[in-house]
């Protein structure tokens, strides 16, 4: 069997969530699923790893020190950039946009 992609297992847990939800599963039908839950679990969770190793690697510097940063967070230019006064724009500056 191939291997399943991450957003296709993230879909199929979701399903068996709505079905253990649902309460219209026999008891050995829960264990099933449940148990197929929990592979899917480690699956996904096994894959996000390899994605946040993947993308370290990618933030790495040149003197081969790594700087983790939140996918949300700001660079410092962007900061500063965002400190900065906004310049206004001159007449011909404003006929070109």
């Amino acid at each position: 069997m191939a291997e399943m992609k991450f957003e296709e297992g993230l879909k199929r847990l979701e399903k068996i969530v709505c079905d253990l939800e649902d309460g219209n599963l026999s008891l050995e039908e829960s264990l099933e699923k449940y148990e197929e839950g929990i592979r899917l679990s480690k699956m996904c969770a096994k894959k996000l790893e390899i994605a946040k190793k993947k993308v370290e690697i990618l933030l790495k510097s040149e003197d081969g020190t790594v700087e983790l940063k939140d996918f949300e967070e700001k660079t410092q230019e962007d900061a500063k950039a965002e400190q900065e006064p906004k310049k206004k724009k001159g007449k011909t500056e404003e006929a070109l946009f």
